[in-house]
């Protein structure tokens, strides 16, 4: 193997690694989904339980669940006719979701106001 062939493969596992990142912060920036996280934080739920306390359509709330699971940061657990849902790594996504709380307080309104990325963009 070449040092050419040897650097390919850096920057390609860099590129992995940047992209994979893009795709964990895509899948949180739905406010919807962010809630849906949110209250799993507390531990199980089903889709009927995520419905009444974020007060949306079932096929809303399944379609975000079904994203995130797909995303690999929820679990499913058959019980019965129903599905619990729970976070595949509670304790890193508690500790990702501290980590960015932390940086929107340094932030301030920045983030908010940023006319590229309007927070409305993100409730769709």
């Amino acid at each position: 193997m070449t040092m050419q062939e040897v650097g390919g493969v850096a920057e390609l596992d860099e590129l992995m690694s940047r992209s994979a990142a893009a795709c964990l912060f895509h899948a949180l920036s739905d406010s919807t989904r962010l809630q849906v996280v949110q209250h799993l934080l507390t531990g199980p739920h089903r889709v009927v339980d995520l419905k009444e306390h974020l007060g949306l359509a079932q096929s809303t709330v399944s379609a975000h669940v079904a994203c995130l699971k797909d995303c690999g940061l929820l679990d499913a657990t058959p019980v019965g006719r129903s599905t619990m849902y729970t976070l595949s790594h509670p304790v890193a996504t508690a500790d990702f979701l501290r980590a960015a709380e932390e940086l929107l307080l340094v932030t301030g309104s920045a983030v908010v106001l940023c006319p590229r990325h309007a927070a409305s963009d993100h409730d769709r």
